[in-house]
């Protein structure tokens, strides 16, 4: 007779399981939802985005770009802007060596960031590291000004742009959504501009200064230069003809 009391003894001491509080259980599962829904918006949207890009590069890689952000923003200010696509063929080619070597010396040796540009940049504690074709992706793409959220989408968005397009489409691109002045891009209506001429007939004097007022376009003068410019138009000249014989113009005149 003992032992069937000791039995339920034993059974009338061990505890109960311990059941979690159900609005707890139900904040949990919310809490998890949310988290659940925010990452896959997240994921989904950055997908988007880089598809967008994707799918825009991959057009202006056989499409000339009809306008730019910049040149709109341009044409409502001014009311109208003298543009006129030329392709590369009928540019004079030493236009396109001014431009790399005034911008861009390594052009033909980086992937679209010159890191020691950056480097070297950052220890001066000054900017003037953007590559041309950093420069093509503001220009055609984004939107001018310094922010550090355009720099960055630029750095994200340029070695896409050199992963699709050639080193030939990117000087073509660049001569041609450039501003030489105000209202005025690419190289073909700025010779006309300043000099009177076809881009295919620049000499490389001319060549060389509409190179050498591109990081001022608005304050700079290629027909009426002035001392610096002068200057700086003899520096373009020899690192135009310096590229030339050294082969860094060899990819975007192949």
């Amino acid at each position: 007779m003992a032992e069937p009391s000791t039995a339920r003894k034993r059974t009338a001491q061990k505890p109960a399981p311990k059941k979690k509080p159900a609005r707890k259980t139900e904040k949990l599962g919310l809490v998890a939802r949310v988290r659940r829904f925010i990452r896959r918006t997240v994921f989904w949207g950055v997908v988007a985005v880089f598809s967008f890009a994707l799918l825009w590069t991959l057009l202006y890689a056989v499409i000339n770009p009809p306008t730019t952000p910049y040149m709109r923003a341009e044409a409502h200010r001014l009311v109208t802007i003298k543009r006129e696509w030329v392709d590369i063929e009928d540019i004079a080619p030493v236009m396109a060596r001014s431009v790399v070597a005034a911008e861009d010396a390594n052009f033909c040796l980086h992937w679209g960031l010159d890191v020691n540009a950056i480097q070297d940049a950052v220890e001066r504690g000054r900017g003037g590291a953007s590559t041309i074709s950093q420069q093509v992706v503001k220009n055609v793409f984004l939107w001018h000004g310094r922010s550090w959220s355009r720099k960055a989408i630029e750095a994200l968005w340029t070695p896409l742009t050199e992963a699709i397009w050639s080193k030939r489409r990117i000087v073509e691109l660049y001569l041609n959504v450039a501003e030489f002045d105000e209202g005025v891009f690419g190289v073909q209506a700025a010779a006309r501009h300043y000099f009177g001429v076809d881009a295919a007939d620049l000499t490389p004097t001319q060549a060389a200064r509409l190179a050498a007022i591109l990081p001022a376009p608005k304050t700079r003068s290629a027909s009426n230069p002035s001392t610096f410019t002068r200057e700086r138009t003899r520096a373009i000249m020899s690192g135009a003809a310096t590229i030339a014989a050294d082969g860094r113009a060899e990819c975007f005149e192949n």
